[in-house]
Protein backbone atom coordinates (compact mmCIF):
# COMPACT_ATOMS: atom_id res chain seq x y z
CA UNK A 1 0.00 0.00 0.00
CA UNK A 2 1.66 3.43 -0.83
CA UNK A 3 1.72 5.77 1.62
CA UNK A 4 -1.01 8.88 1.29
CA UNK A 5 2.08 11.69 0.39
CA UNK A 6 3.01 9.13 -2.44
CA UNK A 7 -0.58 9.07 -3.94
CA UNK A 8 -1.30 12.50 -3.42
CA UNK A 9 1.44 13.12 -5.64
CA UNK A 10 0.90 10.79 -8.06
CA UNK A 11 -2.54 11.55 -8.41
CA UNK A 12 -1.78 15.58 -9.26
CA UNK A 13 0.52 13.86 -11.55
CA UNK A 14 -1.77 11.84 -13.67
CA UNK A 15 -4.55 14.40 -13.73
CA UNK A 16 -2.67 17.84 -14.69
CA UNK A 17 0.13 15.11 -16.83
CA UNK A 18 -0.64 11.35 -17.58
CA UNK A 19 2.12 10.40 -19.69
CA UNK A 20 4.40 11.35 -17.37
CA UNK A 21 2.51 9.53 -14.71
CA UNK A 22 2.83 6.56 -16.98
CA UNK A 23 6.56 7.28 -16.89
CA UNK A 24 7.19 6.72 -13.41
CA UNK A 25 8.34 3.51 -12.58
CA UNK A 26 7.09 1.15 -9.60
CA UNK A 27 9.70 3.08 -6.98
CA UNK A 28 8.79 6.35 -8.45
CA UNK A 29 5.42 5.87 -8.09
CA UNK A 30 6.29 4.72 -4.00
CA UNK A 31 8.32 7.53 -3.42
CA UNK A 32 7.47 11.37 -1.23
CA UNK A 33 8.70 13.61 1.03
CA UNK A 34 8.15 12.61 4.39
CA UNK A 35 6.62 15.23 6.65
CA UNK A 36 8.98 13.90 9.06
CA UNK A 37 12.24 15.31 11.06
CA UNK A 38 13.41 17.38 7.86
CA UNK A 39 10.45 19.42 7.24
CA UNK A 40 9.28 19.91 10.83
CA UNK A 41 12.52 21.39 11.15
CA UNK A 42 12.44 23.44 8.03
CA UNK A 43 8.72 25.07 9.30
CA UNK A 44 10.34 25.35 12.65
CA UNK A 45 13.72 27.48 10.95
CA UNK A 46 10.65 30.38 10.57
CA UNK A 47 8.77 30.28 13.75
CA UNK A 48 10.95 28.65 16.43
CA UNK A 49 12.42 31.63 17.65
CA UNK A 50 12.72 30.83 21.60
CA UNK A 51 14.27 27.41 21.11
CA UNK A 52 14.76 25.41 18.10
CA UNK A 53 14.97 21.96 18.99
CA UNK A 54 14.51 19.97 15.84
CA UNK A 55 17.41 19.28 14.19
CA UNK A 56 20.25 16.62 14.94
CA UNK A 57 22.99 19.44 15.03
CA UNK A 58 24.85 20.93 17.93
CA UNK A 59 24.55 25.14 18.44
CA UNK A 60 26.32 27.30 20.66
CA UNK A 61 25.39 31.33 20.30
CA UNK A 62 23.28 30.90 17.69
CA UNK A 63 25.63 29.17 15.62
CA UNK A 64 27.03 25.96 14.80
CA UNK A 65 29.60 24.27 17.15
CA UNK A 66 32.84 23.24 15.11
CA UNK A 67 36.09 22.22 15.53
CA UNK A 68 38.87 24.55 15.15
CA UNK A 69 41.26 22.35 13.53
CA UNK A 70 38.31 22.09 10.61
CA UNK A 71 37.57 26.01 10.32
CA UNK A 72 41.10 27.40 10.33
CA UNK A 73 40.92 25.99 6.61
CA UNK A 74 37.89 27.79 6.33
CA UNK A 75 37.47 30.86 8.27
CA UNK A 76 36.81 32.39 5.01
CA UNK A 77 33.26 31.56 5.43
CA UNK A 78 31.04 32.08 7.62
CA UNK A 79 29.87 29.00 9.81
CA UNK A 80 26.12 28.93 9.16
CA UNK A 81 27.45 28.29 5.43
CA UNK A 82 29.11 25.46 6.24
CA UNK A 83 28.06 22.57 9.20
CA UNK A 84 24.53 23.11 8.79
CA UNK A 85 22.62 20.24 6.46
CA UNK A 86 21.71 21.68 3.57
CA UNK A 87 18.48 21.37 2.55
CA UNK A 88 17.33 18.02 0.79
CA UNK A 89 17.25 19.39 -2.56
CA UNK A 90 19.93 22.26 -2.15
CA UNK A 91 20.78 25.40 -1.11
CA UNK A 92 18.41 28.11 -2.75
CA UNK A 93 20.64 30.65 -3.61
CA UNK A 94 22.62 28.31 -5.49
CA UNK A 95 19.33 26.59 -7.08
CA UNK A 96 18.43 30.52 -8.44
CA UNK A 97 22.01 30.84 -9.45
CA UNK A 98 22.23 27.53 -11.43
CA UNK A 99 18.87 28.64 -12.94
CA UNK A 100 19.85 31.66 -14.38
CA UNK A 101 23.08 30.38 -15.67
CA UNK A 102 20.99 27.59 -17.52
CA UNK A 103 18.87 30.50 -19.41
CA UNK A 104 22.22 32.17 -20.18
CA UNK A 105 23.63 29.69 -21.44
CA UNK A 106 20.89 28.00 -23.43
CA UNK A 107 18.90 30.31 -25.85
CA UNK A 108 16.17 28.20 -26.61
CA UNK A 109 14.81 28.34 -22.70
CA UNK A 110 13.72 31.77 -23.73
CA UNK A 111 10.21 32.25 -22.54
CA UNK A 112 9.48 28.52 -21.42
CA UNK A 113 8.89 27.19 -18.36
CA UNK A 114 11.31 24.82 -16.22
CA UNK A 115 12.12 23.63 -12.90
CA UNK A 116 14.48 25.07 -10.48
CA UNK A 117 17.56 22.85 -10.66
CA UNK A 118 17.77 20.33 -7.72
CA UNK A 119 21.45 20.29 -6.40
CA UNK A 120 23.17 16.66 -6.47
CA UNK A 121 25.78 15.02 -5.16
CA UNK A 122 27.34 14.99 -8.68
CA UNK A 123 26.16 14.26 -11.91
CA UNK A 124 25.84 10.12 -10.90
CA UNK A 125 23.90 11.00 -8.24
CA UNK A 126 21.43 12.83 -10.23
CA UNK A 127 21.38 9.99 -12.86
CA UNK A 128 20.63 7.80 -10.60
CA UNK A 129 17.65 9.78 -8.91
CA UNK A 130 16.26 9.62 -12.42
CA UNK A 131 16.86 5.68 -12.53
CA UNK A 132 14.85 5.84 -9.14
CA UNK A 133 11.91 7.80 -10.75
CA UNK A 134 11.43 6.22 -14.21
CA UNK A 135 13.23 2.73 -14.46
CA UNK A 136 11.68 -0.34 -14.25
CA UNK A 137 12.55 -3.83 -15.07
CA UNK A 138 12.22 -4.62 -18.46
CA UNK A 139 12.53 -1.04 -19.69
CA UNK A 140 14.24 0.19 -22.70
CA UNK A 141 17.29 2.34 -22.27
CA UNK A 142 18.15 4.10 -25.46
CA UNK A 143 21.97 4.83 -25.73
CA UNK A 144 24.46 4.58 -29.14
CA UNK A 145 26.82 1.39 -29.54
CA UNK A 146 29.71 3.84 -27.55
CA UNK A 147 28.85 4.95 -24.35
CA UNK A 148 29.55 5.62 -20.85
CA UNK A 149 30.23 1.95 -18.86
CA UNK A 150 28.79 3.58 -15.51
CA UNK A 151 25.04 3.20 -17.19
CA UNK A 152 25.08 -0.17 -17.48
CA UNK A 153 25.15 -0.46 -13.53
CA UNK A 154 22.88 3.04 -12.94
CA UNK A 155 20.20 1.85 -15.31
CA UNK A 156 20.55 -2.27 -15.75
CA UNK A 157 22.00 -3.36 -12.79
CA UNK A 158 20.56 -1.42 -10.23
CA UNK A 159 16.79 -1.61 -12.00
CA UNK A 160 16.68 -4.37 -14.14
CA UNK A 161 16.11 -2.41 -17.51
CA UNK A 162 17.72 -3.48 -21.18
CA UNK A 163 19.92 -1.70 -23.21
CA UNK A 164 18.92 -0.98 -26.97
CA UNK A 165 21.59 0.62 -28.88
CA UNK A 166 22.04 1.78 -31.98
CA UNK A 167 25.07 2.83 -34.28
CA UNK A 168 26.13 6.45 -33.02
CA UNK A 169 27.43 7.61 -36.32
CA UNK A 170 26.59 6.73 -40.68
CA UNK A 171 29.13 5.60 -42.70
CA UNK A 172 29.04 9.19 -43.45
CA UNK A 173 30.21 10.09 -39.62
CA UNK A 174 26.86 11.71 -39.20
CA UNK A 175 25.57 11.15 -35.92
CA UNK A 176 22.95 8.16 -37.00
CA UNK A 177 19.58 10.24 -36.61
CA UNK A 178 17.92 7.27 -38.21
CA UNK A 179 19.25 4.64 -35.62
CA UNK A 180 17.93 6.83 -32.92
CA UNK A 181 14.19 6.71 -34.25
CA UNK A 182 14.53 2.87 -34.83
CA UNK A 183 15.52 2.41 -31.38
CA UNK A 184 13.00 4.46 -29.73
CA UNK A 185 9.98 3.11 -32.02
CA UNK A 186 11.70 -0.84 -30.90
CA UNK A 187 10.15 -0.08 -27.01
CA UNK A 188 7.30 -2.67 -27.15
CA UNK A 189 5.96 -1.37 -23.93
CA UNK A 190 5.41 2.40 -25.21
CA UNK A 191 8.20 3.93 -23.11
CA UNK A 192 11.62 4.63 -23.18
CA UNK A 193 14.22 6.11 -21.13
CA UNK A 194 16.38 8.55 -24.36
CA UNK A 195 19.72 9.23 -23.01
CA UNK A 196 21.46 12.14 -24.94
CA UNK A 197 25.44 12.76 -23.59
CA UNK A 198 27.09 15.47 -25.62
CA UNK A 199 29.83 16.38 -25.78
CA UNK A 200 29.68 12.45 -25.82
CA UNK A 201 31.81 10.69 -23.58
CA UNK A 202 34.01 8.45 -25.05
CA UNK A 203 33.87 9.92 -28.31
CA UNK A 204 33.80 13.81 -27.44
CA UNK A 205 31.38 14.29 -30.62
CA UNK A 206 28.27 17.23 -30.52
CA UNK A 207 25.77 17.16 -33.48
CA UNK A 208 25.49 19.81 -35.24
CA UNK A 209 22.38 22.48 -36.04
CA UNK A 210 21.28 20.65 -38.87
CA UNK A 211 21.77 16.95 -36.76
CA UNK A 212 20.26 18.59 -33.61
CA UNK A 213 17.31 19.60 -35.38
CA UNK A 214 17.02 15.95 -36.78
CA UNK A 215 17.81 14.49 -33.71
CA UNK A 216 13.82 16.46 -32.03
CA UNK A 217 12.02 15.21 -35.09
CA UNK A 218 13.11 11.89 -34.42
CA UNK A 219 11.83 12.06 -30.73
CA UNK A 220 8.66 13.65 -31.79
CA UNK A 221 7.73 11.28 -34.45
CA UNK A 222 8.68 8.59 -32.13
CA UNK A 223 6.44 10.76 -29.38
CA UNK A 224 3.32 11.21 -31.77
CA UNK A 225 3.76 7.54 -32.77
CA UNK A 226 2.83 6.83 -28.99
CA UNK A 227 5.53 6.31 -27.25
CA UNK A 228 6.21 7.85 -23.63
CA UNK A 229 10.21 9.08 -23.73
CA UNK A 230 11.88 9.96 -20.76
CA UNK A 231 14.53 12.40 -22.36
CA UNK A 232 17.63 12.59 -19.48
CA UNK A 233 20.57 15.11 -20.77
CA UNK A 234 23.48 13.78 -19.53
CA UNK A 235 25.51 17.23 -19.71
CA UNK A 236 28.60 16.72 -18.08
CA UNK A 237 30.72 18.45 -20.78
CA UNK A 238 28.41 21.36 -21.31
CA UNK A 239 30.33 24.45 -22.60
CA UNK A 240 33.17 22.26 -24.20
CA UNK A 241 32.43 23.20 -27.72
CA UNK A 242 35.38 24.07 -30.30
CA UNK A 243 33.70 23.40 -33.54
CA UNK A 244 30.64 23.04 -35.57
CA UNK A 245 28.24 22.10 -32.89
CA UNK A 246 25.51 23.32 -31.54
CA UNK A 247 26.39 25.80 -28.28
CA UNK A 248 23.47 25.00 -26.16
CA UNK A 249 21.83 21.15 -24.43
CA UNK A 250 19.09 19.84 -26.22
CA UNK A 251 17.51 20.42 -22.98
CA UNK A 252 16.43 23.76 -24.03
CA UNK A 253 14.71 22.95 -27.62
CA UNK A 254 13.29 19.48 -25.91
CA UNK A 255 11.36 21.67 -23.15
CA UNK A 256 7.84 22.17 -24.76
CA UNK A 257 8.13 19.88 -27.80
CA UNK A 258 5.85 17.05 -26.91
CA UNK A 259 3.24 16.04 -24.50
CA UNK A 260 4.68 12.58 -24.32
CA UNK A 261 8.13 13.57 -24.03
CA UNK A 262 9.83 14.47 -20.36
CA UNK A 263 13.19 16.23 -20.58
CA UNK A 264 15.06 15.84 -17.60
CA UNK A 265 18.58 17.87 -17.85
CA UNK A 266 21.33 16.23 -15.68
CA UNK A 267 24.73 18.74 -14.79
CA UNK A 268 27.12 20.74 -13.07
CA UNK A 269 30.05 22.05 -11.73
CA UNK A 270 32.14 18.79 -11.92
CA UNK A 271 33.22 18.94 -15.14
CA UNK A 272 31.81 23.08 -16.43
CA UNK A 273 33.64 24.69 -13.58
CA UNK A 274 36.85 22.21 -13.29
CA UNK A 275 35.43 20.95 -9.84
CA UNK A 276 35.29 17.57 -9.66
CA UNK A 277 35.89 15.98 -6.46
CA UNK A 278 32.99 19.08 -5.13
CA UNK A 279 30.73 16.67 -6.18
CA UNK A 280 28.00 19.57 -6.67
CA UNK A 281 25.65 18.36 -9.46
CA UNK A 282 22.06 19.47 -10.56
CA UNK A 283 18.70 18.19 -12.22
CA UNK A 284 16.23 20.22 -13.32
CA UNK A 285 12.78 18.95 -15.36
CA UNK A 286 11.52 20.47 -18.09
CA UNK A 287 8.12 20.37 -17.69
CA UNK A 288 6.12 23.61 -17.55
CA UNK A 289 2.93 22.68 -15.11
CA UNK A 290 4.18 24.24 -11.43
CA UNK A 291 2.01 21.42 -9.88
CA UNK A 292 3.62 18.73 -11.66
CA UNK A 293 7.02 20.37 -11.43
CA UNK A 294 6.64 20.91 -7.46
CA UNK A 295 5.42 17.19 -7.47
CA UNK A 296 8.48 15.92 -9.25
CA UNK A 297 10.74 17.79 -7.31
CA UNK A 298 9.12 15.97 -3.84
CA UNK A 299 9.81 12.71 -5.64
CA UNK A 300 12.97 13.42 -6.38
CA UNK A 301 13.59 14.69 -2.90
CA UNK A 302 12.45 11.79 -1.71
CA UNK A 303 15.26 9.55 -3.54
CA UNK A 304 17.49 12.09 -2.24
CA UNK A 305 15.94 12.00 1.57
CA UNK A 306 16.45 7.91 1.40
CA UNK A 307 19.96 7.83 0.40
CA UNK A 308 22.30 10.38 0.77
CA UNK A 309 20.21 12.84 2.75
CA UNK A 310 21.20 16.21 1.88
CA UNK A 311 24.38 17.26 -0.63
CA UNK A 312 27.15 18.66 1.15
CA UNK A 313 26.94 21.86 1.99
CA UNK A 314 30.57 23.12 2.28
CA UNK A 315 30.93 22.34 -2.05
CA UNK A 316 27.34 24.35 -2.55
CA UNK A 317 29.06 27.71 -0.69
CA UNK A 318 32.13 27.57 -2.32
CA UNK A 319 30.49 26.95 -6.12
CA UNK A 320 27.80 29.55 -5.03
CA UNK A 321 30.60 31.55 -4.13
CA UNK A 322 32.41 31.08 -7.60
CA UNK A 323 29.31 31.54 -10.00
CA UNK A 324 28.97 35.11 -8.06
CA UNK A 325 32.11 35.99 -8.56
CA UNK A 326 32.82 38.34 -11.41
CA UNK A 327 36.13 36.95 -12.49
CA UNK A 328 34.09 33.72 -12.72
CA UNK A 329 33.19 33.60 -16.84
CA UNK A 330 36.95 35.01 -17.53
CA UNK A 331 38.27 32.38 -15.54
CA UNK A 332 35.98 29.75 -16.61
CA UNK A 333 36.68 30.54 -20.36
CA UNK A 334 40.50 30.53 -19.61
CA UNK A 335 40.41 27.26 -18.72
CA UNK A 336 38.19 26.04 -21.96
CA UNK A 337 40.78 27.66 -24.48
CA UNK A 338 43.09 25.46 -22.89
CA UNK A 339 41.08 22.37 -23.93
CA UNK A 340 40.07 23.53 -27.11
CA UNK A 341 43.71 24.26 -28.23
CA UNK A 342 44.58 20.56 -27.13
CA UNK A 343 41.25 19.29 -28.98
CA UNK A 344 43.24 21.29 -31.99
CA UNK A 345 46.23 20.10 -32.06
CA UNK A 346 44.91 16.13 -31.70
CA UNK A 347 42.47 16.79 -34.37
CA UNK A 348 45.86 18.30 -36.34
CA UNK A 349 47.95 15.41 -35.71
CA UNK A 350 45.63 13.47 -36.80
CA UNK A 351 44.49 14.93 -40.34
CA UNK A 352 46.92 14.67 -42.49
CA UNK A 353 46.84 10.56 -42.13
CA UNK A 354 50.31 9.77 -40.91
CA UNK A 355 48.36 7.26 -38.88
CA UNK A 356 45.66 6.01 -40.80
CA UNK A 357 47.10 2.42 -41.76
CA UNK A 358 46.95 1.27 -37.85
CA UNK A 359 44.26 4.34 -36.60
CA UNK A 360 41.96 6.76 -37.12
CA UNK A 361 39.51 8.76 -35.03
CA UNK A 362 35.74 8.97 -34.61
CA UNK A 363 34.33 12.32 -35.12
CA UNK A 364 35.19 14.70 -32.28
CA UNK A 365 34.68 18.37 -31.86
CA UNK A 366 33.62 18.55 -28.25
CA UNK A 367 34.68 18.10 -24.64
CA UNK A 368 37.47 15.65 -23.52
CA UNK A 369 37.99 12.94 -25.29
CA UNK A 370 39.00 11.26 -28.55
CA UNK A 371 37.85 8.08 -29.78
CA UNK A 372 40.18 5.57 -32.08
CA UNK A 373 39.43 3.12 -34.14
CA UNK A 374 42.33 0.47 -33.96
CA UNK A 375 42.74 -1.16 -37.41
CA UNK A 376 44.88 -4.26 -36.98
CA UNK A 377 45.28 -4.67 -33.23
CA UNK A 378 42.90 -5.59 -30.45
CA UNK A 379 42.30 -2.74 -28.42
CA UNK A 380 42.58 -4.48 -24.95
CA UNK A 381 45.92 -5.49 -25.95
CA UNK A 382 46.92 -2.07 -27.22
CA UNK A 383 46.24 -0.33 -24.22
CA UNK A 384 48.13 -3.10 -22.08
CA UNK A 385 50.98 -2.99 -24.03
CA UNK A 386 51.11 1.51 -23.87
CA UNK A 387 50.71 1.00 -20.07
CA UNK A 388 53.28 -1.76 -19.32
CA UNK A 389 55.78 -0.75 -22.09
CA UNK A 390 55.53 2.91 -22.03
CA UNK A 391 53.76 4.04 -18.79
CA UNK A 392 51.33 5.64 -21.12
CA UNK A 393 47.07 5.23 -20.12
CA UNK A 394 44.62 4.90 -22.50
CA UNK A 395 41.10 3.32 -21.91
CA UNK A 396 39.74 0.34 -24.47
CA UNK A 397 36.25 0.61 -25.01
CA UNK A 398 35.44 -2.85 -27.01
CA UNK A 399 37.63 -4.56 -29.26
CA UNK A 400 38.40 -2.08 -31.85
CA UNK A 401 37.93 1.27 -29.78
CA UNK A 402 40.60 3.17 -27.34
CA UNK A 403 39.55 6.08 -25.59
CA UNK A 404 42.51 9.13 -25.28
CA UNK A 405 41.71 11.79 -22.86
CA UNK A 406 43.20 14.86 -24.43
CA UNK A 407 41.71 17.01 -21.29
CA UNK A 408 44.68 15.24 -18.97
CA UNK A 409 47.53 15.72 -21.42
CA UNK A 410 49.97 18.69 -22.01
CA UNK A 411 49.72 20.47 -25.45
CA UNK A 412 53.41 20.05 -26.34
CA UNK A 413 53.18 16.28 -25.25
CA UNK A 414 50.30 15.27 -27.95
CA UNK A 415 52.84 14.45 -30.52
CA UNK A 416 54.44 12.22 -28.84
CA UNK A 417 51.27 10.36 -27.31
CA UNK A 418 50.06 9.23 -30.64
CA UNK A 419 53.42 8.76 -32.19
CA UNK A 420 53.99 5.98 -28.95
CA UNK A 421 49.96 4.21 -29.77
CA UNK A 422 50.89 4.01 -33.32
CA UNK A 423 54.65 2.84 -32.39
CA UNK A 424 52.98 0.35 -30.19
CA UNK A 425 50.42 -0.88 -32.67
CA UNK A 426 53.32 -1.87 -35.02
CA UNK A 427 54.94 -3.19 -32.39
CA UNK A 428 51.58 -5.46 -31.72
CA UNK A 429 51.93 -6.46 -35.50
CA UNK A 430 55.41 -6.98 -36.61
CA UNK A 431 54.03 -7.71 -40.10
CA UNK A 432 52.42 -4.67 -40.97
CA UNK A 433 56.04 -2.68 -40.20
CA UNK A 434 56.40 -0.89 -43.76
CA UNK A 435 59.25 -2.24 -45.76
Amino acid sequence: MLNPLALELNHVIEERNKPVYEMFSLLGKSLYFPKGIVSQAGEARGKADIFNATIGMATKGGQPIYLDVIHKNLSGYDPKDLYPYAPPAGKPELREVWRKKLLKDNPSLEGKDYGIPIVTSGLTHGLSIVSDLFVDKGDSIILPDKYWDNYQILFNVRHGSETVTYPLFTKANEFNVEGLLEALLSCKNGKAILVLNFPHNPTGYTPTEKEAEEILEAIREAADYGINIVAVMDDAYFGLYYEDSIKESIFARLVGLHPRVLPIKVDGATKEEYAWGFRVGFLTFGTHDPLVLDALEKKAMGSIRSTISCSPHLSQTIILDALLNPEFEMQRNERNKVMEDRAKRVKEILADGKYADEFEPYPFNSGYFVSLKINNSDAEALRVHLLNQYGVGTVSLAKTDLRIAFSCVELNYLDCLFELIYQSCKELNPCSLKL
